[in-house]
């Protein structure tokens, strides 16, 4: 095992929550250093778009049949993309404070994620090729550069690209040591929420592969230590390709921004002014700062839906609920086998996310129970041949199996740090990854990618809820191993990397909600 190998598998270990000790963390909320949730560049000249609430949306459950026309990309579709994608969903108000809402779902509403652009000469935008950051607080474009490039020759009419990076700090803040798996996961949320919005555009996507973490932050700027406080760093995701056809036949990316070479004159401003000084961090940024495998290419396997809204009605609904109502959780189990089977999205063709864990509290139908849904079935014996031996595995329908029936609901909360969300729901899971020989084969950034895997699985989920008029909430703060022991998992070969609820919230009546935009 090399040594960044050696580096993730420590991190991961020592970032785990026990019952003994809690993750690393400042262990109380310095809320007069809380970083600013909006990242601005000095020197960038802003382009206000224009609001795109107004505009239609095919139904939610048309976007997954890749049947919609692609529109034509200008600065309306580009604004509708971002406006529900990365944009502002709502003002929540108390009557003393406002805080926002975002269309991509965050951890502690913290939002590490930022979106760049790269696009091709655009009427209203520039003649020339344009990079730009993207600005939720007032849904602008900041242009950062003009310059010229033959990169659109070689790809189709109307396509761009939209790269994801994370600020740490934001995470940090918070959740100390954790914070790195925080970030990882709301990149995933961020990536599914911009597969959805260009879904609704009738847009395809194409998670660009074989391009390191060093040509991305060369492309963004992100290695010019200038342009940054040193105590911020942001660090690349993933760079996307969005583009009107399909993505058979496309040419391999990376070659051709390889010489792609803005100068970054402007500068970040900054987020914070007093700083937490956490060295692991550091150390695990190093470590997973490699090239990806492979191009990722994403399966999407259509199945029949009900739900006759609007998809951007169902993207600017969605919530993470603070307070389950256990006394109104029943689903019913066609609701229960929707949301499971709109997981199925996966990189590669095959999920490295290998189940979800389920904790059904109150299904109609099914028994109460823990329950595995089989996200890959080539690791299904593995899994089985893993878990204890007592299980039943009693199959319940397709994918779905019956592991051990009984109320599991003490067992959920405890082992989602005593948050009665994950037992006063309809039913809580954890998202069982194929961890060792995922990061044995492919590298330290796998370790990055099995986690974007988990966050677009709980952006999914969300979106899904919201269809349904559920409510669901992610859950990073778990007992990582009780989980495991629960399952009677006794090496890493697994592991659980995101839990999650979903059931019928408790709206608090006490907040009001504004419109983000005027």
């Amino acid at each position: 095992m090399n040594k960044e190998l050696q580096t993730v598998r420590m991190y991961h270990d020592t970032t785990k929550h026990s019952q003994q000790r809690y993750a690393a963390s400042l262990g109380y909320m310095d809320w007069a250093n809380q970083p600013n949730p909006y990242r601005f560049y000095k020197g960038a000249v802003a382009l206000k778009l224009p609001i795109m609430i107004d505009a239609k949306t095919p139904f939610y459950h048309d976007i997954f049949t890749n049947s919609l026309s692609p529109r034509t990309l200008d600065i309306h579709t580009l604004s509708q993309f971002l406006q529900f994608s990365l944009a502002l969903a709502a003002i929540k108000t108390n009557g003393l404070n406002e805080w926002a809402l975002r269309c991509n779902a965050s951890s502690g509403n913290l939002h590490p994620s930022e979106g760049y652009l790269i696009l091709p000469p655009l009427h209203d935008i520039n003649p020339k090729t344009t990079l730009a950051h993207y600005a939720p607080k007032n849904h602008s474009l900041e242009i950062l550069e003009t310059l010229e490039t033959d990169i659109w020759n070689h790809l189709p009419k109307n396509s761009f690209f939209i790269g994801v990076s994370s600020i740490v700090y934001r995470e940090i803040w918070k959740y100390g040591e954790r914070a790195f798996r925080y970030c990882l996961l709301d990149a995933g949320h961020a990536l599914r929420a911009l597969q959805i919005s260009a879904k609704t555009l009738g847009w395809h996507d194409l998670l660009v592969g074989n391009i390191s973490d060093t040509q991305i932050s060369k492309i963004f700027g992100f290695d010019i230590k200038e342009r940054f406080n040193e105590q911020e760093q942001e660090v690349p995701e993933m760079l996307l390709l969005i583009t009107p056809f399909s993505k058979e036949n496309l040419p391999d990316i990376a070659p051709l921004l390889e010489d792609f070479h803005p100068t970054h004159d402007t500068i970040a401003n900054n987020i914070a002014e007093v700083y937490q000084s956490w060295p692991l961090i550091d150390t695990i940024l190093r470590a997973t700062h490699a090239s990806i495998a492979t191009t990722h290419h994403q399966k999407e396997v259509p199945f029949l839906r009900s739900c006759k809204k609007e998809a951007k009605d169902v993207i600017l609904q969605r919530r993470s609920a603070q307070t389950m109502n256990p006394h109104d959780n029943a689903i019913t189990e066609k609701e229960f086998y929707t949301l499971l089977k709109s997981t199925t999205a996966c990189f590669d063709g095959l999920s490295n996310v290998a189940s979800l864990v389920i904790f059904v509290h109150h299904v109609t139908t099914l028994p109460r129970g823990l329950y595995i849904f089989i996200r890959n079935a080539s690791l299904k014996n593995r899994l089985q041949a893993a878990m204890n031996a007592s299980f039943c595995w009693e199959k319940m329908a397709n994918d779905l199996y019956l592991l051990e029936a009984g109320d599991f609901r003490n067992s959920a909360r405890n082992i989602s740090c005593s948050q009665a969300i994950a037992s006063d729901s309809a039913f809580s899971l954890g998202m069982l990854c194929y961890f060792r020989e995922e990061l044995l084969q492919n590298g330290a950034h796998r370790y990055k990618e099995l986690y974007w895997e988990c966050g677009a699985i709980g952006q999914q989920l969300y979106l899904e809820a919201t269809a349904l008029g559920l409510s669901a909430t992610g859950i990073g703060c778990f007992l990582d191993d009780v989980f495991h022991t629960l399952l009677g998992l006794k090496s890493d070969t697994f592991q659980s990397l995101y839990h999650f609820t979903i059931g019928r919230g408790i709206k608090d009546e006490r907040l009001m909600s504004k419109k983000p935009y005027r």
